[in-house]
């Protein structure tokens, strides 16, 4: 029996509808921006494996790293102790982070760690006496799909059968420099009629939205509106963290910082999971008290795992080193030269980018998971191009060490779709 054959016996993929698509493509190899099938055909991984593997697959040097230390610590509880690797992260990890951030706790991913961003908001103003029971986001914003977490998102094709279990959640538009006024005019709406715990926002970039963008300048008034209001600020940087937007975070560009931040994917650079929740030292005091029912009583059994945090401390190194930085900065000039060369194309109804985030939105009606969209993924495939289309936009965000030549593969994989569909 083959791979795929094993495959479909027991287990159950993320994101899909078994009864229309049965099969999935075995990956036995991996490699630098590249990954390779059982027959050893090559693809370019264009989205670095859902924005993780940025510094690439399989990085000696963070290979290296996480060899030496499973010699020496695999796993311990982080309740009670303590240990190095999690110590030097935290260092580490301060000395990028927005000045104002001060505390952090470990989780397992992206989604707990906007799980707990949300219940540093709603338990900061319990304790501080305040009964404030209601969140602010934005629409079709995606913060993962944990309970808390899909309560916040706006995506119903993720959330729908759920939605009754939700705790309560308000929204406002994505700001386009023209509804500001409208926007906040609803958050002090909104809070007079029950008051806001916290506002949760994915700064700059919408992800799962399709790589919606946005500028900073309009997210200032907002953030200034909610500090005013005494709503905690949470943002969502698991998909734009870690270089992507151009800086080490996309609140870099942001005059107001966040309160809250969370953090995951490329934290540990593809190879092992791990999630991380900042905090303000004002959030974290209001929980440091002689009443132990204060504190914020949410643990997990990998909390801090040594071989994470010393994954996470080699990517931090990467990121920070003048060859990736250089890296980042060719791939957003190129980018920008493929975007003068196809904004004009009649499939094409717009390009966007931050960063060495690129999409394009084509100029067609189809579903986020419909029969185009596979058509299209599975065109990109057969130009050695991994790419995952969200419904009509196709975006890029391939690891900081792809080649100028595996970049312009993914580009005429893209052009020919804009050719051909």
């Amino acid at each position: 029996m083959n791979l795929i054959e094993r495959d479909k016996k027991h287990i159950w993929h993320p994101l899909t509808q078994h009864k229309l698509h049965p099969e999935s493509k075995p990956i036995i190899k991996a490699k630098g921006a590249l990954l390779y099938d059982e027959d050893g055909n090559a693809y370019i991984d264009a989205i670095s494996s859902w924005y993780t593997a940025m510094y690439g697959h399989c990085n000696d040097f963070i290979i290296d790293r996480v060899y030496k230390q499973m010699q020496q610590l695999d796993q311990i509880i982080f309740s009670g102790f303590t240990h190095k690797p999690a110590i030097e992260l935290s260092e580490k990890l301060m000395a990028i982070l927005p000045n104002n951030q001060a505390k952090l706790m470990f989780n397992d991913n992206g989604s707990t760690s906007t799980e707990i961003g949300i219940k540093m908001a709603l338990q900061y103003h319990h304790n501080t006496g305040n009964d404030r029971k209601t969140l602010l986001a934005f629409e079709e914003g995606f913060h993962g799909d944990t309970l808390g977490a899909m309560s916040v998102s706006g995506l119903s094709v993720y959330n729908g059968p759920f939605e009754a279990f939700f705790i309560d959640v308000k929204r406002v538009p994505l700001p386009n420099g023209e509804n500001s006024s409208d926007i906040l005019e609803l958050i002090e709406k909104y809070h007079q009629e029950t008051p806001l715990a916290g506002f949760i926002y994915e700064p700059l970039v919408q992800g799962a939205a399709g790589m919606k963008m946005y500028k900073a300048e309009y997210l200032n008034p907002i953030l200034e509106k909610c500090k005013r209001l005494g709503i905690i600020t949470i943002a969502d940087e698991v998909m734009t963290g870690f270089g992507k937007t151009g800086s080490f975070f996309a609140s870099d560009y942001v005059d107001i910082k966040p309160d809250v931040m969370c953090l995951s994917k490329a934290l540990t650079a593809g190879l092992v999971p791990m999630g991380i929740t900042t905090c303000t030292q004002e959030i974290y005091d209001a929980f440091y008290d002689d009443d132990i029912s204060k504190g914020l009583f949410h643990a997990h059994t990998y909390s801090a795992n040594p071989i994470a945090c010393a994954t996470a401390i080699a990517g931090i190194d990467l990121l920070t080193s003048e060859e990736i930085q250089s890296n980042i900065k060719e791939i957003e000039s190129w980018h920008a030269a493929f975007s003068d060369a196809i904004k004009d194309h009649p499939k094409v109804r717009v390009t966007r980018q931050q960063g060495v985030i690129f999409a394009l939105e084509l100029d067609v009606e189809m579903e986020r998971y419909g029969n185009l969209r596979y058509r299209i993924y599975e065109a990109c495939m057969a130009e050695g191009v991994y790419l995952r289309p969200l419904g009509a936009t196709i975006y890029i965000l391939a690891p900081y060490v792809t080649t100028q030549d595996q970049m312009n593969q993914v580009y005429a994989a893209i052009k020919k779709i804009l050719d051909t569909f």
